[in-house]
């Protein structure tokens, strides 16, 4: 693991709600305000101290990390002017869902250190997900700067092959919104049988949060943990029987995954064009 340690100089090319969450935990993890410059059209103020610019600088000191922070249409307008301040030693993360490192590097020619990192919501409390990928070409310096500044995040994880990227994005990058839909649907079916809502909801929530702190402490498979609390003929082993039946949980979440990689697949060529 690198060795924790921020950049002497940050910019974010826009500052969205994902950037804004990851800029958000960097600051409260010891990140200071001075070293970050955010680019945004409307001039709004980010964070105390930190600098917001609505125009595009035309240089950044050497050494300046570059967060592409905007959404990924937005990539054909940036680019231009992030590739105009790209000078020696400057290097780029993207957090651009569905934009493939080809295409980044096709807008950003003089960057040899381009990352691509697909994060998750939960890095705002430090306990999201970063997923990482970079080619050859990316010096083993610009790999290492990458995973430090993601490890206030959470988990940071690199990935072999960029051709796997939209899946684990449907895993752990479009996950926390399965998971809230998970913990709305538990809460909906307790109201539905009788509880009060705003009950189920509260249990719901701290239901989840114990087993999940549970499953990541245990030393066990998720599956070992679900066969351990469902004794049989018991009424979690009754309930859980339903969720098993013809494997049908499994293949919601396949369905679910499958779709979610597919529109990656289908934004990285709207990407290309």
């Amino acid at each position: 693991m690198a060795a924790f340690s921020f950049p002497e100089s940050l910019f974010l090319a826009g500052c969205g709600n994902m950037a804004g969450q990851m800029l958000a935990r960097w600051l409260g993890s010891g990140l200071d305000p001075d070293r970050v410059t955010v680019y945004r059209p409307s001039g709004r103020e980010v964070a105390g101290g930190v600098r917001v610019m609505s125009e595009w600088p035309s240089s950044l000191p050497d050494g300046t990390v570059i967060l592409l922070g905007m959404k990924p249409y937005q990539l054909a307008d940036v680019a231009p002017h992030v590739a105009a301040m790209a000078g020696k030693d400057l290097r780029l993360i993207s957090i651009l869902a569905g934009v493939k490192l080809q295409s980044l590097r096709g807008h950003f020619p003089a960057l040899a250190d381009i990352v691509r990192v697909m994060p998750n919501t939960p890095v705002g409390v430090g306990q999201g997900v970063c997923a990482l990928y970079a080619d050859e070409t990316t010096s083993t310096e610009a790999r290492q700067e990458a995973q430090a500044l993601m490890q206030p995040l959470g988990l940071a994880e690199w990935i072999d092959d960029e051709a796997q990227f939209n899946l684990v994005t449907a895993l752990s990058g479009c996950g926390p919104a399965y998971l809230f839909r998970f913990i709305d649907a538990l809460a909906g079916a307790a109201a539905r049988l009788g509880l009060p809502p705003e009950q189920a909801e509260r249990l719901a929530l701290a239901t989840v949060q114990g087993a999940a702190t549970l499953a990541v402490e245990a030393g066990e498979s998720p599956a070992a943990l679900a066969d351990r609390v469902a004794s049989p003929g018991g009424m979690t082993r009754q309930g859980m029987n339903v969720l098993d039946e013809g494997d049908r949980l499994l293949e919601l979440l396949t369905d679910t995954l499958c779709a979610a990689r597919d529109r990656g697949e289908e934004m990285a060529r709207e990407a290309e064009k």
